[in-house]
């Protein structure tokens, strides 16, 4: 073989090399430029997938259980980078978690409305036949019984009103322009320990018709509420005060106060926030403040709970605006009544002396039966009545009347009236 040969073929393996060589090195290249893209790739699916893995496990959850029972904070991404669309996600959650949440309120509301309603409707049927049961008996402990069953009744009937009226009914019927003192003393009537309520002096100014009831109930939830967080044997002080555009009824207990949390939670009930959802009333529900927020809303007063009693628990304050009030005349006494001392103007129950009447185990007055007079006799066989006898006809005529105002603040399940 000549040298020409060797040399072309020499040449030909040099450039056989190279391009092999060549074709290594690129390869080598794009080998690792893959094996780059591939890692980062691995890594964009493990951010993703830890992403998502979060948002299923933490977001969501958070997010569905702020906007259904209590606020939470929803956590962030862990890396916005690998959350592109998840605030989409959350949004079309949230959207449709309240869509569920207001059918389900929705739904729930009118149940609730109308079982209230028809305890409501049961309720007063009970209520006219224990009023026409006590005009039939004298005899005491029958009168003893009727008295706590339609005490009874009456707090069931307040606690189903107020469960109505959470629900978006009316309180009831317009009621004809009342004092404050029988809508402070109509209040008390509809709690259970309505024997502690000091009940202030008598008052001229009164509550507009539109305005009776609510307010009726609302200072009724401020009784019960102050007399259950109290000490049995302490007194709830309840006072009037002027005040230059309106009036004030304060409510004063004696426990142990309130707490930041509770107190804000109360000023947020009390506003007329946070009662639109009843689950979030707790468990069991305390409707207490939220009833009153919605009726001070609609009616236009103002309740607050924020100051402290001078016996140390709380004071509850309801300011009614001079729109809300007006005047009445002070009823005047019969000539032969005897007046009762002010220690005895007290709810239906305390209104006749126990040294004459005595009271029944349960704590209530004890009623004389009457005697009727011989037909036969001659008119001046007629008793002359004592002293004695014209105070207990004139303490139970008090307690009559009293009992009389109490129901008639109690609320008919009609409704469509024409409230504002």
């Amino acid at each position: 073989m000549d040298r020409q040969t060797l040399a072309v073929a020499f040449w030909f393996l040099l450039a056989i090399v190279l391009i092999t060589l060549f074709l290594l090195v690129r390869q080598q290249r794009t080998t690792r430029a893959l094996r780059v893209r591939a890692d980062r790739a691995e890594e964009r699916a493990r951010a993703l997938a830890e992403e998502e893995r979060h948002l299923v496990e933490a977001r969501l959850p958070a997010l569905a259980e702020s906007l259904g029972h209590r606020p939470v904070e929803v956590p962030g991404p862990k890396r916005p980078d690998a959350a592109e669309g998840h605030e989409q996600v959350l949004a079309l959650f949230a959207d449709s978690v309240r869509q569920a949440t207001e059918r389900g309120e929705q739904s729930a509301r009118a149940t609730l409305k109308s079982m209230m309603r028809a305890v409501q409707s049961l309720s007063n049927e009970q209520q006219v036949a224990i009023s026409a049961m006590q005009e039939r008996h004298d005899d005491p402990d029958v009168l003893a019984g009727l008295m706590r069953v339609d005490h009874m009744n009456s707090q069931l009937n307040r606690r189903a009103q107020a469960t109505a009226v959470l629900c978006g009914s009316w309180p009831g019927q317009q009621r004809s322009a009342s004092p404050l003192t029988d809508v402070v003393r109509g209040a008390t009537s509809r709690i259970r320990d309505y024997l502690r309520i000091n009940l202030p002096a008598e008052s001229d100014v009164a509550v507009v018709s539109r305005a009776v009831e609510p307010v009726v109930l609302a200072v009724a939830e401020l009784l019960d509420n102050a007399a259950r967080h109290s000490p049995p044997n302490t007194s709830v002080e309840v006072n009037f005060q002027q005040a230059h555009n309106g009036m004030v009824v304060m409510v004063d207990d004696g426990g142990v106060g309130m707490t930041v949390e509770e107190l804000d939670r109360a000023a947020r009930l009390l506003a007329g926030h946070g009662a639109s959802d009843i689950n979030r009333l707790g468990d069991p529900p305390q409707v207490g403040f939220a009833v009153i927020g919605v009726l001070a809303e609609r009616y236009g007063f103002r309740v607050s709970v924020d100051t402290r009693s001078p016996y140390g628990g709380v004071r509850a304050v309801v300011f009614l605006p001079t729109e809300l009030l007006t005047r009445v005349s002070k009823p005047t006494m019969p000539d032969n009544a005897v007046a009762l001392p002010p220690e005895q103007r007290r709810p239906p129950t305390a209104v006749v002396d126990d040294a004459v009447l005595g009271r029944t185990p349960g704590g209530l007055p004890r009623r004389r039966r009457t005697q009727p007079a011989d037909q036969g006799a001659p008119p001046s066989a007629a008793p002359v009545p004592t002293p004695t006898d014209q105070r207990i006809a004139t303490g139970l005529a008090a307690w009559k009347r009293g009992t009389e105002s109490g129901r008639a603040t109690t609320p008919p399940v009609a409704e469509g009236n024409t409230q504002a």
